[in-house]
């Protein structure tokens, strides 16, 4: 009998020039083929929280507590819920018929608030007299018919604890001598929100609004090819802090046959985290949409879970870092994109 060879598995971490693998553009390339005038852009620094409408408030904030979140206040029908992060809180719930609300940014400045009030479909400028850290904010109506806000002046929250690291042994590496693992069953501590997705009927439309107003630049495009013409149809976009290290995407679109929110994504603390929250989640009857995984763009380990609402939302870990310097990747798209490994894709994860 013959046996094939069956190489093992290998893992590589490489840098970001060598993941484009030829296929990237830079910061200025992507400047010029929109037309950016930075003067112009409302300048974002970071993602602050998601904004959602919920029918039941019982049921999502039992939810949210066995996802990892804590509550931030509380009145009869507003709830803000807080990670252990200095945002004053990542989640904020009104009651109300199922609604996404928008993700929301902090700016740079008040001037920022000023330039997106500016923008069509835009609010006037609110102060937020009954939210945890106040603060000034702007919602504005995009293309496709999504809420997207921005946030300035709030005060941050006090730091929650952070769980400690865990040191791991190697085979050729075993730092950890007479220190033994143990871990507590229990939800997997939110620290902060990392991104959210929206799936759209006109990318080119959201990519110009996106890119031309704002700080977001694309870390990856995803392409099929038809006819020798590769078409985009998907975008993972950072915000662009110049040399400054983040997260590989904050926001992510997605060609598809209806304007609708994709899921929502939270950090937390490492693999251990998740799978325990993943046991955690499951435990209490709630509905796994897809994971535990790796993703291959962004690196992250996933864990997708569908809400008391239907909304999707994810756990994630163990993300990219990237800055201006980062190449512009180009990927053909498809299912074996998404995973270096992790169960099979559900079909709904693509709907």
């Amino acid at each position: 009998m013959t046996h094939n060879l069956v190489l093992p598995n290998q893992h590589a971490a490489v840098s970001d020039v060598e993941a484009a693998e030829g296929t990237g553009s830079s910061v200025a390339d992507f400047r010029k083929e929109f037309d950016i005038d930075v003067e112009k852009q409302v300048r974002l620094v970071k993602i602050s929280h998601m904004r959602y409408q919920h029918p039941n408030l019982e049921e999502i904030t039992q939810f949210l507590l066995d996802f990892g979140m804590t509550i931030a206040k509380k009145t009869d029908d507003k709830i803000w819920f807080r990670g252990y992060s200095t945002d004053q809180y990542v989640y904020y719930v009104q009651k109300g018929p199922k609604q996404f609300l928008g993700g929301t940014y902090e700016v740079e400045s008040y001037l920022d608030l000023e330039k997106a009030e500016k923008l069509a479909g835009a609010s006037a400028i609110e102060e937020l007299k009954d939210a945890p850290g106040g603060g000034y904010f702007v919602s504005v109506i995009d293309p496709s018919g999504f809420p997207v806000n921005f946030l300035y002046g709030q005060t941050p929250a006090a730091k929650g604890k952070t769980p400690a690291k865990v040191s791991a042994n190697y085979t050729d590496d075993k730092p950890r001598k007479r220190v033994f693992q143990r871990f507590t069953p229990g939800p997997a501590a939110v620290h902060k929100l990392g991104h959210y997705g929206l799936s759209v009927t006109d990318l080119k439309g959201q990519l110009e609004f996106y890119f031309k107003n704002f700080n977001l630049v694309p870390t990856d495009y995803l392409y099929v090819e038809v006819e020798g013409v590769k078409h985009r149809v998907s975008v993972f976009a950072h915000i662009d802090r110049g040399d400054d290290y983040v997260d590989h995407h904050t926001f992510f679109l997605s060609h598809g046959a209806t304007n609708h929110v994709h899921h929502s994504s939270f950090e937390v603390h490492d693999f251990d985290t998740q799978e325990l929250g993943h046991q955690w989640l499951a435990s209490k009857g709630y509905k796994s949409v897809w994971g535990v995984g790796r993703h291959i763009l962004g690196s992250q380990i996933f864990d997708y879970w569908w809400d008391t609402t239907g909304n999707m939302i994810e756990h994630y870990a163990d993300g990219d870092l990237v800055n201006d310097q980062t190449p512009i990747n180009n990927v053909p798209a498809g299912s074996e994109s998404l995973a270096a490994w992790g169960p099979e894709l559900p079909k709904e994860f693509l709907a």
